[in-house]
Order: C-alpha cells, then structure tokens, then sequence
C-alpha cells in the first residue's frame, strides 16, 4: 500500500515506519527533519507542516491511507490546542484529496480502569503525562464526531517502550489491558504491528482500540 505516515521520526513513529517498510509499504514520511530518516528504496521523505493544508493535501494526494503518529511535543504548553488544530488539518487535506482512511495514534489516558474511571483521571496518574494524555483524549473526541472519514484510533497499553517485536498482543476497545500480574505495557515494535495489522485488514472503522500483553 502508499502510506503518507506524518511523524515518522518520533518515538511511535520510528517503529511504525520500520514495521511498514518491512512489510513492502511504500511510505511517504512526512516530517520537519528528513535527513534524520535512513535511506530505503520505498522509503520517500518529505518535509511538511501539518499546519498547512495546502502542503499536506498536496503531500498526501494519491495514497491509500495516512497514518498520523503527530505529537507537538509533551513540552509544549499549547500541546491541546496544537494537537487538535493538526489532526484537524489533516482530514481536511484528506477530504479535498478525496482520501478516507485514516490512523492515529492515540493515548493510553482515556482508556477505562473500570466503566466511567478513565486512567487519566485516576489519583496516581503522572502529573508530567497529562498534557499529553489529554491532547490523545482531545483529538479522539474529535475523531469521534466525524463521519466522513473511515478513522481507526489505537491507543497503547500504560506502558510503551522500545522492546521486542513479539507479534503477540492482545487487543482491546475501552478498557486498559493488563496482564496476569496486574501491569499494562506493550512495545512500541509491537504497538506498531497492531497499527499495520489494522492498515492491512481494518477491522476498528470510525472506533478506537487498544493493544498489550
């Protein structure tokens, strides 16, 4: 497939680059600093504001789906509103190119520890995460309101750190995933074959679901 990945540098971004070239993806990346990328044959770099909409309709145009793996940065103290105004930028890019499928990579904070209690909201969140964790929750309220777009958000187990490519996960939709000692992790190899799972046989049109051990 041509996938237009924005982000593909970052942290979740690097892993789903690398799990979709290894597949036989053809990706265009779109990214502030190209040169950061290793060169591969269906590797195609470009650098692009996800700001504009004219340059990211004119960079996503003629691929079958984008993968959005966009972070302002957990720094920034406009985090909500910028990781918003992006992804909004992006579908309507998407639209005016008339291109429907789209994935973005969401948060573990509005998942559920029980019905009604999200993670986010529980007593011993990290206070450093939760700016990040209630852009994801933002921009998936938003995602949530559109109809028009086949969207598919996947939000990772807690804990999502380099390791080891497995393949085996388990998934979920709401609920925070923990495994038989009570822990919430899955690897960002792994979260990664979750995302081109779903790019390659879609199963979570217009849903959100999560992945871990």
């Amino acid at each position: 497939m041509r996938i237009a990945l924005i982000g593909a540098t970052g942290f979740v971004g690097s892993a789903i680059l690398q799990e979709a070239l290894n597949r036989g993806h053809e990706v265009t990346a779109i990214v502030r600093h190209p040169e950061r990328l290793q060169p591969h044959a269906n590797l195609h770099p470009k650098t692009g504001d996800i700001y504009n909409g004219d340059e990211v309709a004119r960079l996503v145009a003629g691929q079958d789906a984008v993968i959005s793996a966009f972070s302002p940065g957990k720094t920034d103290p406009d985090i909500r509103k910028k990781h918003v105004q992006g992804i909004k930028s992006v579908i309507a890019a998407m639209k005016r190119v008339g291109l429907t499928r789209l994935l973005v990579v969401g948060g573990a904070g509005s998942l559920e520890v029980k019905p009604g209690l999200r993670v986010i909201d529980t007593p011993d969140f990290p206070e450093q995460w939760k700016g990040t964790a209630r852009a994801t929750a933002d921009v998936l309220d938003l995602l949530g309101g559109e109809h028009e777009v086949e969207w598919t958000c996947l939000s990772p187990a807690a804990m999502l750190e380099p390791g080891t490519r497995t393949g085996k996960f388990r998934l979920g939709t709401d609920q925070l995933l923990v495994d038989a000692n009570g822990q919430s992790h899955i690897s960002t190899q792994d979260y990664a074959a979750a995302m081109i799972d779903e790019l390659e046989r879609p199963t979570h049109i217009r849903q959100r679901f999560t992945a871990g051990y």
